[in-house]
Order: structure tokens, then sequence, then C-alpha cells
């Protein structure tokens, strides 16, 4: 699946779960602002898993420090669409993002400052700005990703709370969109179940089980197909429907 309907198939996750309004599940309540920002978070956290990919879209969103990122999270998942892409891969991002949000330090005139959950913000924002090609350079990269974590830090600091609820869900959904193409997931790496080769001879189930051990159920085929854009339009219009209601709610509140 293409980075930017990663993207907006993690932001149209959160306003699902997070929002009350119609058309949402509201299984996780937060506050407008919240729906804003963690909408925003999540889109960021549904491109982690390609961290796997040293010369990818995602190794380029904050340089260099993504591009050391990403060659270490290429070496230890052992390459694109395995850890990472897996069920292991996102008990561990869960754990990360929850040990950063519980990262504090004591800062004379600032008090207690939530640095985890900040460096974490930086990073996810980095990495939805680039997939949806808002970002220009570098520089332009890190001042928006920047600005807009201080932004959720002062005005939605409850984010820390629900910070790996948001990574949990966007890379949930990043392992279903990819599992999804006719590629498909490693789901239960490190474990590497090959397809035996009875199943080879069967039309259907050869396509759902590779022969590399990966699990595929092809309905959109190729990243970037006819296919994929057609589910992808109407989810995207979703998301983008949650966060314009959300910001307008926000600004209500405000200004009341």
């Amino acid at each position: 699946m293409m980075g930017g309907h990663h993207a907006a198939s993690g932001a149209a996750a959160w306003v699902a779960v997070a929002s009350t309004a119609p058309y949402a599940l509201g299984w996780y309540p937060v506050s407008p602002l919240g729906i804003v920002s963690g909408a925003l978070l999540t889109a960021g956290a549904a491109l982690l898993p390609d961290l796997d990919h040293h010369s990818g879209t995602i190794a380029n969103s904050l340089p260099p420090l993504t591009r050391v990122l990403a060659r270490i999270t290429e070496r230890i998942s052992g390459g694109h669409r395995r850890g990472t892409h897996s069920l292991l891969g996102l008990a561990v991002f869960v754990a990360l993002a929850g040990a950063l949000g519980n990262m504090t330090a004591e800062i004379r005139g600032l008090g207690t400052v939530e640095i985890g959950a900040g460096m974490l913000s930086v990073l996810l924002m980095g990495f939805a700005l680039k997939a949806l090609k808002i970002a220009g350079g570098a520089a332009r990269s890190w001042l928006l990703a920047i600005l807009l974590s201080l932004f959720i830090a002062l005005y939605a600091p409850e984010n820390n709370g629900w910070l790996p609820v948001a990574v949990g869900l966007g890379v949930g959904v990043h392992i279903i969109g990819d599992l999804l193409t006719h590629q498909g997931v490693m789901v239960l790496w490190p474990l590497r179940i090959k397809r035996p080769r009875k199943i080879a001879s069967m039309p259907v189930l050869s396509k759902l089980w590779k022969a590399s051990g990966s699990l595929s159920v092809p309905i959109i085929g190729r990243a970037g197909s006819w296919r994929e854009w057609a589910i992808m339009v109407p989810v995207s219009v979703y998301a983008i429907y949650g966060v314009i209601e959300a910001g307008f709610a926000a600004l209500r509140e405000l200004l009341a």
C-alpha cells in the first residue's frame, strides 16, 4: 500500500475509534483537540513499519536521524515486510511508545518535561508530513514536525496517556493494509512457516499462503492499483471529515 494511503488509514482509524461524532465508534473517546492531534500522530504511526527500508520514503523523512534509525530497524527486523510487519513488531512498537511516554526530565523553569513523548511525536509528525507530501526539504520537515509536536504538547497534553493506543492502532492498520496486497506480510515473524507443496497447486490457497511464508489476502493487488484507490479515497474522505468536524468543535470550545 502507498505511504499516503497508510497515513490516511491511520488517521481514519483514530477518528473511528476516538470520536463520538456521527459515523464513529467512540470506543476510546478523547477531546475534540485530541481527535485532531491523535489523527496526526496515528497517521505517522501508520508509517512506522516501513522504517525497515533504509532507502524508503520514511527513511528520508527527518534526515539524518531517520536514515540511521531505518538502517538499525532493517537489520534487527530481518528486512522489509518482516519483523516490523508482524504481531511481534506491533507489540514492540506499542511497548516502546509506552516506555517513551513515561520518560520525563526535570528542567529548571519548565518543571517536568515529557521528553520521551515529545521525541516520538516529532518522529511521527515527520513521517506523516513526508507521506502526505506536505514537507519539503530536511530543514522544513524538522521545523514543521517540531512545531506541530509543540502544539500538541501545549494544547493536548493528555496525549501521553493515549500515545501507545495511537501507535498500536497505526501500526495495526499498516499491517492490515499490506496484508491486502499481493505481496502480503509475514505476520508470525520470526516464525517462517513455509507453504506445503500440495497447496502450491491450489489456485486460491497458493495466493493466500506464499512460498516465502507470507500471508496475503490480495484484495487490492499491487500497491497503487485502482482497487487500492477505490478503497482509500472514501477512507481518506472519512478521515478528513472527522478531523475537520473535531477541529470546529475544538475551536468552539476555545471561543466559549
